[in-house]
């Protein structure tokens, strides 16, 4: 039997082209994604990822789909755990989250974001991660405002750009109370 005769049977591609793709963010952002790539790192042709994303975009926005629902699950086990207010706590996953996965984070709030009306499920889970951080917030404007500082706060310690900084947890916990 020839392997052009054999079946076609992968697994679960699609989960395998987003570890790829998720991997391929960690080691140089989203410049370093293509479907190609991530088919490669699959083990299948090029061909056989675009039977599950349209375009690197599509993939993209499934890998920031998947990491908004892991945004807001950290956020709830921050808030489970009890051991701050839940405002508090949810500032902390955010840094959190933001330095374990710098490449996942920046493409969730990055220039995607702007086209998640093209991605509905990545809108909803946007929506959703908002309608988390403004949980317990007085109003809109008192959310917006504490997103806005632990987001800039954020992208300040992944850009290592705060003169003598402490370690990152240490720094967490001193200006997220």
């Amino acid at each position: 039997m020839s392997t052009s005769e054999k079946p076609y049977h992968h697994g679960d591609l699609r989960a395998a082209l987003l570890d790829a793709a998720d991997a391929l963010l960690d080691e140089g952002g989203d410049g370093a994604v293509s479907l190609r790539e991530a088919a490669r790192r699959a083990g299948v042709s090029a061909t056989a990822a675009y039977r599950h994303f349209a375009d690197k975009e599509a993939l993209l926005a499934a890998v920031a789909l998947r990491g908004f629902e892991a945004f807001g699950a950290a956020m709830q086990e921050a808030v489970a755990a009890g051991d701050a207010s839940p405002y508090v706590a949810r500032g902390r996953a955010y840094l959190r989250f933001a330095l374990a996965r710098p490449g996942r984070f920046r493409l969730m709030f990055g220039p995607l974001l702007a086209r998640a009306g093209d991605h509905p499920a990545l809108l909803a889970a946007s929506k959703a991660a908002f309608g988390a951080l403004q949980a317990n917030a007085a109003d809109r404007d008192s959310a917006i405002r504490s997103w806005g500082m632990v987001h800039g706060l954020a992208h300040l310690m992944l850009d290592r750009a705060i003169p003598g900084a402490e370690e990152p947890e240490a720094l967490i916990n001193r200006l997220i109370r």
